[in-house]
């Protein structure tokens, strides 16, 4: 099968990880795939904060798991059963004690459409180099925080798109959980 198209159907989120940091050249590789998602007449609105600092990590996390326990009572049953499981296993259920969070922000018109296909594109990048992501909603919770925003140098018109963690997988990666088929019209 080809190489790219191997990628996109193996890569799937990873939750544990090794205590291992990602060389920074891997890295930089992965911020560059970022970099070369398709933009609105080529503006490149984004850029990125990787946060690899431990101390900057556990602010995080101490952060964000009161917000995430009070926004997960109100979420769905399904949702909650799920969440759940996971939470049980780890101790930092919103950053996962990833060695490395990066943070897409963007600001402009075409920043919604295009930022989300930045992530995919590191996500992507990371697979191919054998480091486990996730894109985690949850992480934007700490955005009220203004030490944290401080830290992000967000801007008022700036939002984060992820945040997504990385990390080398603690285990070897299952195969990812079975797609439906695409839901599609020929005409």
């Amino acid at each position: 099968m080809n190489q790219v198209i191997d990628t996109i159907m193996k890569r799937r989120s990873v939750r544990f990880y090794k205590d291992k940091k990602i060389p920074r050249d891997q890295m930089e590789i992965i911020l560059q795939a970022g970099n070369y998602a398709p933009t609105g007449a080529g503006t490149q609105m984004w850029r990125f904060v990787v946060v690899e600092d431990d101390d900057f990590r556990k602010k995080l996390a101490e952060l964000a798991l009161p917000r995430y326990e009070k926004w997960i009572k109100n979420a769905p049953e399904k949702f909650k059963a799920i969440r759940d499981k996971i939470d049980s296993e780890v101790e930092d259920p919103v950053y996962y004690s990833a060695p490395a969070i990066i943070f897409v922000i963007g600001s402009g018109m075409t920043a919604d459409l295009d930022c989300p296909m930045v992530c995919e594109n590191m996500m992507l990048a990371a697979k191919s180099l054998g480091i486990g992501s996730c894109w985690v909603y949850f992480g934007q919770l700490v955005l009220d925080d203004p030490e944290v925003r401080e830290a992000l140098d967000m801007q008022e018109d700036e939002k984060v798109y992820g945040p997504i963690i990385m990390g080398y997988p603690k285990d070897d990666m299952a195969e990812p959980a079975p797609k439906k088929d695409p839901l599609g019209k020929w005409i």
